[in-house]
């Protein structure tokens, strides 16, 4: 007898099916029949509903909010989302960076900071971590590191000897490698960590003017972390934590949210400015330029479905809106190229049309077809130009200004040196006017930890050489705890 009130099963065709537990046979002990269509249908479904895990971020969350501003910085850019008064529905990711799907979330780690802003002028997104700084400088040696950070092909296991091989052979590492061995190398939550978009953009305001700028996402929840030992112990107690706490403080009422501040660089600045403006490994000293309050950004709605707002959300710094642009940054021009491909990759050429990729606004491109395609191109002919209507770019309303080397050349050698550039400098001001002796000592412990869990010897006196030249009281400390004096 069945229940009115209770939807029938049907096949993904919407044909009411026979049975939910009994397939069909060739009399009660025979065979089961090949034209059992729903069952060949759910297995053959359930054989491929996952697609691959992410090369990098893999394991994370995220939520929907508001972006509001609240300052008034139309000065500096045109860029619809950042004008007064402004209401911008978003995405965020967060994440980690070297760990699996399954990997625990208190790992030591950077976390990912992925923002998607569904403009009046298309979709913005800002793909950053929680640190203003990365590891390396050049995008030809981000897939090295990663692997680097990986698994090692032979058994399969993690090793702090392939991490520190890499980081002692490259020195411009050193002022990461310092904020990842310190307190913030484990966040309580991804609530109670800063954003960045790390990366050196450009705005140009209505009036032509260029700036050079870079984000900063304070927490409004203040910044809290883990030691080593109690990351380790929530490993285990809860592998994920953060992932629980998100998604539990905004279906609770606790919406989290964080102040958009940026720093602004005069364009002329840049040239001769004391170290490479656009180096990835250094931070803007605040006193040189200032934090200036744009806006707050609200997390107030889960996903109803993880697999498809999150597994499916697809980040990508080449998703630049009028007003914002790229900067000399080597790093910032090869994630332009990388991230679309992988989600090419990974979820498929249409993946622009999934539910949390889709743009706010109407879209009037001459892309066509491809595995997966929803929505059709409303170009009235597949090609540009054309003489039946078709959409035309509108380059004096949106383009945006020519390259921004002052020389005009396009060349393949490292970034040219300004006065101050150095890969240890601001490591080693970190480490001496930053951090109190508290966290030094944290810090201490850390890195030492970390060397002595299967580093070997060569590595180790690299490492205790490569601490030395960020600080050398700092160096001798880890020398002496790995026993390396």
């Amino acid at each position: 007898m069945s229940d009115a009130t209770v939807p029938y099963t049907t096949n993904n065709a919407g044909v009411p099916v026979e049975s939910d537990s009994d397939s069909l046979t060739a009399g009660a002990l025979g065979p089961i029949l090949l034209h059992d269509h729903y069952l060949i249908e759910k297995m053959a479904q359930f054989n491929r509903e996952r697609v691959p895990e992410r090369v990098v971020h893999a394991k994370g969350s995220g939520a929907y909010g508001i972006f509001e501003v609240t300052q008034d910085v139309s000065q500096f850019t045109r860029a619809d989302l950042f004008q007064p008064g402004r209401r911008t529905e978003m995405l965020a990711r967060f994440s980690t960076v070297a760990g699996e799907q399954g990997s625990p979330d208190t790992w030591r780690d950077p976390r990912g900071f992925a923002l998607k802003f569904y403009t009046e002028q298309g979709n913005y997104d800002l793909v950053g971590n929680n640190t203003p700084i990365f590891f390396v400088r050049d995008t030809i040696k981000f897939q090295d590191f990663i692997r680097s950070q990986k698994r090692r092909p032979d058994n399969g296991l993690r090793d702090n000897d392939m991490q520190w091989d890499f980081w002692t052979l490259s020195p411009e590492s050193a002022h990461m490698v310092t904020w990842l061995m310190g307190d913030r190398g484990i966040p309580r939550t991804w609530r109670h960590m800063n954003g960045y978009g790390s990366h050196t953009y450009m705005w140009q305001n209505a009036g032509g003017e260029r700036f050079w700028v870079k984000y900063h996402f304070k927490t409004d929840q203040g910044i809290e972390f883990y030691t080593q030992a109690e990351g380790d112990a929530m490993a285990g107690e809860d592998p994920d934590v953060h992932r629980r706490d998100l998604f539990t403080a905004i279906r609770s009422g606790n919406h989290p949210s964080w102040t958009l501040y940026v720093q602004v660089m005069p364009f002329d600045d840049a040239w001769d400015y004391r170290f490479n403006p656009f180096d990835l490994t250094k931070v803007w000293p605040h006193g040189d330029y200032p934090l200036i309050e744009v806006g707050r950004m609200t997390l107030n709605r889960n996903p109803d479905n993880f697999h498809i707002h999150i597994e499916q959300a697809a980040f990508e710094p080449s998703n630049l809106v009028p007003g914002i642009s790229v900067s000399p940054d080597k790093m910032l021009l090869g994630r332009i190229f990388s991230y679309p491909d992988t989600h090419r990759y990974r979820i498929g050429p249409n993946y622009a049309q999934l539910p949390p990729n889709r743009p706010h606004v109407p879209v009037h491109s001459y892309a066509k077809d491809g595995p997966m395609r929803y929505d059709p191109s409303t170009a009235a002919a597949p090609y540009a130009p054309n003489s039946y209507g078709g959409p035309a770019a509108d380059t004096e309303r949106y383009g945006e200004p020519a390259g921004w080397d002052v020389a005009g050349r396009m060349v393949r050698e490292a970034y040219p040196l300004h006065r101050e550039d150095d890969d240890f400098g601001q490591a080693g001001t970190m480490v001496r006017q930053v951090l109190d002796n508290a966290a030094r000592d944290r810090l201490v412990s850390n890195v030492t930890g970390h060397l002595l869990n299967g580093v070997s010897d060569k590595v180790q006196l690299r490492a205790v050489q490569y601490w030395r030249n960020v600080d050398k009281d700092l160096g001798d400390r880890i020398a002496t705890g790995i026993g390396k004096a």
